[in-house]
């Protein structure tokens, strides 16, 4: 590099410095070296191999963690929400009144959960990007990188058994293969009432101070019997305390720190405000549907809590981007970034994918909201049906990601689920998507037409799912007998009304997962090379986007300042009353019955939730959080209305990661519960 540029370069490190305990760190490049000189802590491989192996990511979208050698798994009751909501009845309503296990033989059978252990990381970049030939198109290359990806998952499938997935990290630059260990055979064992699980309801999430007991535990099973696992988490004897050192070791599921101010500035202008009205409305579509009585409110209230969670989060996202300070910082670190690449002749070619990126953008506003496919179970069915009738003839590395062979197994699962399908709520759900259609391409369009076949969304929706034979409407559930007979060859020839939505729907989907596949290309390749101009200029000790991949992160137990108040690092239990009574001890703050009772068995200074600088964001709800020694002291939950803008920015001025302590976690399942045999399973 010139002088100038090299001037440019630590200017900027300086800059970057500041940031205190910034990063998700892949657990084949932790940052040793800053933990050394910041907190004279220095894991070494043992302790890094054990704290890996006893994580877990959850296929529904959160992290967890091996707390036993018995098999117990611990993670968010919002995490485990999805499979609380597939396992209640309108008899046993385990997501809302909570269940204990009596015993082993009555731990409930998750019906399509599944939970990956990773096993081992490899580097395949030079792989990876020798498919990829220079000057051929977007769409060639993204062909080509595909089936690269799926040869490679492919081979060490075969090799090990194991699912593996290989996983696009700095934008683009580089490629690991991730290898699985998968459980699929998950049974509940116990979970607290929601109403102590998201005490202060949709009020108080995001906030802080938080009295919430948002855990579940699950058990996985080999051939019957639980699991021996020999990888997972002690339980720490003591509770954190002020300016401990901890760490989260979890599945944060997309951060966008690496985009450019203008790729920001579209999501600040364009795509998260369309994204807040579609959940906005989806949000009033279960809210009316729930009003017709008790058992339809049951049947939506998993998706209105993830619709009203969604909500919350993309406000305070947006929140972050509408902030004139956040934007500032962003372009200030642009600018300089910038400046170091056009005073140095090798970097300086890069410059192109900034303008790239811009373009991009645009391209995207056009497609925002492009309607392809219909959101409800019922026609997710019938499309994978039909996409799968094709794709099966193809060579795996030539078909969709999610259809080549590697991935078979997980797609089975998901396919041909016993879970809970209602009719009455697919019909709500298909006649807002029929709607949709209409708003978007319009009434007189071609294809509205031929799939409305005459009638109005909700009348075709409601024939649609009627007549389908993908359902079992007498049992509520999907009929899986017919849908391995479709999946077996049956769709040419299938007459089911809901097939043939699917296939008329069919070219678009392809058309424009196309268009998209190429510009996601375009997009990586651009993204590659900021991403190396970027280590370039600020050396490599850097960490990747988030990806849904198994993260490090790091900080301290801290309370911050907030509107000139002190807000402390943790609460107890005690204090849950105190926020129960001082909200008037109704609705969403009002604690279950099972805590009333217990009030006085309980000790109420035990910590309940404390908050962290770690550096989380979204699939890290899950996450345990351990001490120097490796012990499990809390897991992660939450963060406070101030993290939100951590899919862009870093900050621990007031952002904070909110978790559940380890001592209330035991505290409540002894006291409250009466769990205590499952309780002394913990850490053992």
């Amino acid at each position: 590099m010139s002088r100038k540029a090299t001037l440019l370069v630590c200017l900027f490190a300086v800059a970057s410095s500041a940031v205190a305990d910034e990063g998700m760190w892949l657990f084949n490049d932790l940052p040793i070296k800053t933990l050394k000189e910041r907190y004279n802590f220095e894991p070494d491989q043992e302790w890094a191999d054990d704290l890996r192996l006893s994580s877990v990511r959850f296929n529904s979208g959160g992290s967890g963690s091996f707390v036993s050698s018995t098999g117990l798994v611990l993670t968010n009751h919002h995490v485990a929400s999805e499979t609380l909501a597939k396992l209640s009845s309108k008899e046993l309503n385990v997501a809302e009144d909570g269940y204990l296990a009596a015993d082993q033989s009555k731990e409930l059978k998750a019906p399509d959960l599944e939970l990956n252990q990773l096993v081992s990381i490899q580097d395949v970049t030079d792989k990876v990007m020798a498919a990829v030939k220079d000057g051929v198109s977007a769409e060639a290359a993204a062909k080509a990188r595909r089936a690269t990806m799926a040869e490679i998952e492919a081979a060490s499938l075969k090799e090990t058994g194991l699912r593996s997935d290989v996983v696009t990290l700095y934008g683009g630059a580089k490629f690991h293969l991730y290898r699985y260990k998968k459980y699929t055979d998950v049974r509940l064992v116990w979970a607290p009432e929601a109403a102590i699980a998201f005490f202060g309801g949709d009020a108080d999430n995001f906030e802080y101070p938080r009295f919430c007991l948002d855990v579940t535990l699950f058990r996985v099973y080999e051939d019957g019997k639980p699991a021996k696992i020999d990888n997972f988490l002690r339980w720490a004897k003591a509770p954190v305390e002020e300016n401990d050192l901890v760490f989260v070791s979890g599945n944060p599921g997309r951060t966008q720190r690496i985009f450019t101010v203008d790729a920001l500035r579209y999501l600040r202008d364009q795509r998260n405000p369309w994204v807040l009205d579609f959940i906005r409305r989806k949000e009033i579509l279960m809210q009316q549907f729930g009003l017709g009585g008790p058992e339809q409110k049951r049947r939506a209230q998993d998706d209105l809590f993830g619709l009203q969670n969604s909500r919350k989060a993309y406000t305070g996202m947006l929140g972050g981007l509408q902030n004139p300070a956040v934007m500032k910082k962003k372009m200030e670190e642009e600018a300089t970034l910038l400046n170091a690449v056009r005073a140095d002749e090798d970097l300086k070619p890069s410059l192109d994918a900034w303008r790239e990126i811009s373009g991009i953008q645009e391209e995207k506003a056009e497609r925002l909201g492009m309607m392809s496919t219909f959101r409800s179970r019922t026609y997710d069915l019938a499309e994978t049906l039909v996409l799968m009738a094709t794709e099966d003839k193809k060579p795996s590395a030539e078909r969709l990601r999610e259809f080549r062979d590697s991935a078979r197994e997980s797609l089975e699962q998901d396919l041909f689920s016993t879970a809970p399908v209602y009719a009455d709520l697919e019909r709500a759900k298909l006649a807002d998507e029929l709607a949709r259609l209409v708003e978007y391409w319009n009434a007189e369009n071609e294809l509205v037409q031929k799939i409305l076949d005459g009638k109005s969304p909700a009348a075709r929706a409601a024939e649609l799912i009627n007549e389908t034979k993908l359902l079992n409407h007498k049992a509520n559930k999907s009929n899986v007998e017919m849908l391995r007979k479709l999946a077996e060859g049956g769709v040419e020839s299938s007459t089911d009304p809901m097939i043939q939505v699917a296939k008329m729907m069919e070219p678009l989907l392809r058309e424009q997962r196309k268009i998209a596949e190429a510009l996601t290309e375009r997009e990586r390749q651009a993204y590659a090379k900021i991403a190396n101009a970027t280590n370039a200029v600020q050396g490599t000790g850097t960490y990747p986007d988030a990806t849904f991949t198994l993260r490090l992160a790091f900080g301290t137990v801290q309370g911050y300042q907030e509107d000139g108040e002190s807000v402390p690092a943790w609460t107890t239990m005690g204090g849950a009353f105190k926020h129960e009574e001082s909200h008037g001890s109704t609705g969403d703050w009002k604690l279950p019955e099972s805590w009333t009772k217990a009030k006085d068995k309980m000790s109420p200074n035990t910590p309940f939730n404390f908050v962290c600088t770690a550096d989380i964001i979204g699939g890290n709800s899950g996450s345990p959080v351990v001490n120097r020694d490796g012990e499990f002291v809390g897991i992660i939950f939450d963060g406070n209305i101030q993290s939100l803008t951590s899919d862009y920015l870093y900050t621990d001025e007031v952002s904070r990661a909110t978790s559940v302590s380890g001592a209330a976690i035991r505290e409540s399942m002894i006291k409250v519960y009466g769990a205590e045999s499952i309780a002394n399973e913990l850490g053992k």
